[in-house]
């Protein structure tokens, strides 16, 4: 029964920004526990070679910071393939300079990919699983949605809005059946963090901030992303699940 509760079989999930990182290690774990997945990014060659870690995975390229696109997308491939009963949304980029001096090009960037992206396939998915009466939408946030540093200013806000916009979707659509969520992961040994971990002076300082004494591992958060995507999370909604090594709970 226990085991049962956490079994994706037959579902179907679409993980956004999925060709590395983060992404690649949920798809690797929806797949695991039993879901058809598939991965999402501008890249179709490096979509496609990502791929192949990932068991019976298919890919669904196109631009998350495109409403049109997105939307165009998922549509296709529901009228094509059937329903996506799952979505994670995980695209993101980071940017890091001094705020007083931050491009506004980059600034755009940040809230087209880590926050527009959310709402454009989020919304595009929701559609079809209202019609359902059933759906599973979880939003990658970050510790940096509570917790500010120099130089991030920006994407701490669009972190902080990411969960934001999880308790509205929870409060729009947990009525028409969906479970809208978020994972708030901690400092990861990920590609966006390779120039923090290439740092002697911040990796120092972040294995002592953090009281699991360690950077965490992108399948890490795998196991935080098959709960809420399975049954065992039917009542959990609007809620954000921090993954962070304890960062959050300590001074």
């Amino acid at each position: 029964m226990a085991t049962s509760l956490f079994d994706l079989t037959g579902r179907r999930a679409l993980i956004t920004g999925s060709s590395q990182g983060i992404g690649l290690a949920l798809a690797q774990g929806l797949a695991q526990a039993g879901a058809m997945v598939l991965l999402n990014g501008r890249d179709r060659e490096k979509l496609a070679r990502a791929a192949e870690a990932v068991p019976g995975a298919g890919i669904l390229p196109f631009d998350v910071t495109d409403h049109a696109a997105a939307r165009a997308a998922v549509d296709g491939h529901e009228e094509a393939h059937g329903p996506i009963d799952i979505l994670v949304n995980n695209a993101g980029v980071q940017h890091r300079a001094p705020l007083d001096e931050f491009p506004s090009d980059d600034f755009e960037r940040l809230l087209r990919t880590n926050i527009a992206s959310v709402f454009n396939v989020g919304q595009a998915c929701a559609r079809h699983m209202i019609g359902r009466g059933r759906g599973k939408i979880i939003n990658i946030a970050s510790v940096n949605a509570v917790l500010a540093r120099p130089s991030i200013a920006p994407y701490t806000a669009t972190k902080g809005a990411v969960v934001n916009l999880t308790k509205g979707m929870a409060t729009d659509w947990a009525r028409h059946g969906l479970n809208c969520n978020a994972i708030a992961p901690g400092y990861i040994e990920t590609p966006l963090n390779a120039a923090l971990i290439d740092d002697p002076a911040f990796n120092d300082w972040l294995i002592k901030r953090t009281p699991a004494g360690r950077w965490g591992h992108a399948e890490e958060i795998a196991g935080a992303c098959v709960f809420l995507a399975s049954e065992a999370a039917s009542f959990v909604n609007g809620h954000t699940l921090y993954v962070d090594g304890g960062v959050t709970a300590s001074l």
